[in-house]
């Protein structure tokens, strides 16, 4: 049976962002005036979390935490599926005044190791399903986290952690008291400490202070006007800005409830049942997510009538035209695109919920938190409808990288963040984007955006998904690849294809090699892994 959640009824008399002043703070107003309400629902029973048992658990962590002899504003790691321990230690961390740093659990253990070791963490939780590693020494120590419900009772933390004391955990942790590692960068402002996207070594290390996750979540719930009647389910990882902040954060921030997948990750075949369950209103995800709930929707989706729907939200990649046209006439509701990056604590932009004439197609919309520009190459700005690089500005903005200087001085300046992104605004300010910098093909001199043909390619018929790439060429520098997966049973031929790209793109946009495969390999959070496409089908 759905749980008791009052439908939204839209924000009466204006809406009113939540009152927070950092992340230590962000569900006190739901604590006080609405103890009793779902905050989680958890587990195969599907069992609800209260506002008030969130923030119990939250304290008892935080002390445990103290008591062990972490420090304040020093980094704790996090490696857990998203569960009821990536919560409590999300919140839990924050009140001790720690800086938490979560990492995707399916990184391998050495490279695990090696960000927290590179950042010089504390200490490092763990939650389900993620066992400690077998040998601890020469690392941070790991201190395994559950919380357990003994007898259908009152929810309790078992924390097995060493003890600290002058600055060296007992079980092996370095002896220096002072920060080591990136961690003597941090302050006493700083939340959390992120990962870039980096599936390697290069993934850099982006600190985030509580006035950006407040500007942050200002943004989301103001953009979206979310409140206490809205509910949804947890399609995006934590470890990662779209999910944390996005999912999580701003749903707990309203006094919202957000429901936990059982195995703590998106799961296509029990996701209505679980938006069901809920009584969702909205949901949040990458474009794969999308077209896979739409590849599935004629045997899984429950109809229109079913739920409370009031939008649906894409980020993280370009959301295809032809996919969010589909996904508006499945749903009976408005998908509304957004932009964002961890340098930007998330979103930075977003087509508006409540004003049609701001939505145009293609668009991800107008700034949410600050200002953006589009720049040419001198850094002037462009004029409207001219293609340049995308700058972000405002109080979401991080002040840079942890202990990467050059890298800090060539994105960030003045407050200014430089996106690497390609784009062009319109006469209202609305943001399109074209392409990121680094993945132009030069084909003779003439540049080519691989998203502006995948948006060709993802529009044919038959097409699911699409992946532009570079193949090598020795006389013009560059060809055009492309990667295809077709919908099951479909009989779209290669020749099909190519026919339909020379109809839309210039001669010299057309993929010289085109690939009809059975998937394509994606990141951690569901965006496309351009790197590991190129090295399958690029050579």
């Amino acid at each position: 049976m759905p749980l008791a959640i009052t439908p939204h009824h839209g924000a009466a008399g204006g809406y009113r962002p939540p009152g927070i002043s950092g992340l230590h703070d962000v569900i006190d107003a739901q604590v006080r005036d609405r103890p009793d309400a779902p905050a989680l629902v958890v587990g195969e029973a599907r069992e609800a979390v209260s506002y008030r048992a969130l923030t119990t658990l939250a304290d008892e962590l935080a002390q445990r935490l103290l008591d062990a002899g972490l420090r304040p504003h020093r980094p704790v790691g996090l490696v857990s599926a998203d569960n009821l321990e990536f919560a409590v230690a999300l919140l839990g961390t924050a009140r001790a005044g720690l800086v938490l740093a979560p990492v995707d659990p399916a990184l391998p253990e050495q490279e695990r190791r090696r960000r927290y070791t590179a950042l010089g963490v504390q200490a490092v939780l763990t939650g389900p399903p993620v066992a400690p590693p077998a040998r601890q020494d020469g690392g941070p120590p790991h201190w395994p986290l559950t919380v357990r419900r003994p007898g259908g009772g009152r929810y309790g933390i078992a924390l097995h952690a060493g003890t600290v004391t002058d600055g060296a955990p007992a079980d092996g942790a370095p002896a220096d008291g002072t920060p080591h590692g990136a961690a003597d960068r941090l302050t006493g402002d700083d939340a959390l400490a992120l990962f870039t996207a980096g599936t390697t070594g290069r993934a850099k290390i982006v600190p985030l202070t509580h006035a950006n996750v407040v500007a942050s979540l200002h943004g989301i719930t103001t953009t979206y006007e979310l409140t206490p009647g809205d509910a949804t389910v947890a399609a995006m990882p934590f470890f990662h800005g779209h999910g944390l902040l996005a999912g999580l954060l701003a749903t707990l921030a309203t006094g919202g409830c957000l429901l936990l997948p059982e195995r703590g990750r998106f799961t296509a075949h029990t996701f209505w049942d679980d938006m069901r369950a809920v009584s969702g209103t909205w949901y949040t995800a990458v474009p794969t997510i999308h077209q896979i709930l739409l590849r599935r929707a004629p045997e899984e989706y429950p109809g229109p009538l079913a739920l409370p729907l009031r939008f649906a939200r894409s980020c993280s990649a370009p959301l295809p035209t032809a996919t969010a046209h589909a996904l508006e006439r499945l749903l009976d509701a408005p998908v509304l695109s957004a932009y964002g990056m961890t340098e930007t604590t998330h979103q930075a932009a977003s087509e508006p919920l409540r004003v049609p004439r701001d939505r145009a197609p293609g668009s991800v919309g107008l700034p949410t938190a600050g200002q953006i520009h589009v720049l040419d190459a001198g850094r002037r700005p462009c004029a409207v409808g001219t293609e340049g690089e995308v700058w972000v500005h405002g109080p979401a903005v991080a002040r840079g990288y942890l202990a990467e200087p050059a890298e800090t001085a060539a994105a960030f300046h003045d407050g200014w963040f430089r996106t690497g992104d390609l784009g062009f605004q319109d006469t209202a300010g609305r943001l399109y984007l074209t392409g990121r910098i680094k993945n132009l093909i030069n084909r003779g001199g003439e540049k080519i955006s691989p998203e502006h043909v995948e948006e060709i390619l993802a529009a044919a018929p038959g097409v699911t998904e699409a992946a532009v790439f570079a193949v090598p060429d020795p006389t013009y520098g560059q060809r055009v690849g492309a990667a295809v997966v077709l919908a099951g049973g479909g009989t779209v031929t290669e020749r099909d294809l190519l026919a339909h790209c020379r109809d839309q793109l210039a001669p010299y946009e057309v993929p010289e090699r085109l690939v009809i495969a059975p998937s394509l390999p994606h990141t951690a959070k569901g965006a496309l892994d351009r790197g590991a496409v190129a090295d399958l089908y690029g050579h």
